[in-house]
């Protein structure tokens, strides 16, 4: 699965991992939800890092369309909002 990491490129990221990804991506919702910035901040690195740590990177020069688009590490609480909502980003 290609995944895109916002301001970072994209990284191309074994099957196996995608359960991890979306449990992860579950948590952030709840944690939006209850508006926990502490535990939504540690989530994210974690869903990142995930990706970052199990995957290969794909070459800039190469063009791939994402399977899925993760947020910029950055993201603020606020702009998660917008985001991660019912079923999340991760499909399944």
């Amino acid at each position: 699965m290609i995944v895109r990491i916002m301001t970072e490129g994209q990284y191309d990221l074994p099957g196996a991992y995608i359960d991890d990804l979306n449990k992860i991506d579950n948590d952030l919702v709840e944690v939006v939800e209850q508006e926990n910035e502490a535990e939504f901040a540690k989530l994210l690195k974690k869903m990142l890092d995930l990706v970052r740590d199990n995957s290969t990177p794909v070459p800039v020069e190469e063009l791939v369309e994402s399977d899925l688009v993760l947020p910029e590490p950055d993201l603020t609480l606020i702009e998660a909002e917008e985001i991660f909502t019912g079923e999340g980003i991760v499909p399944g």
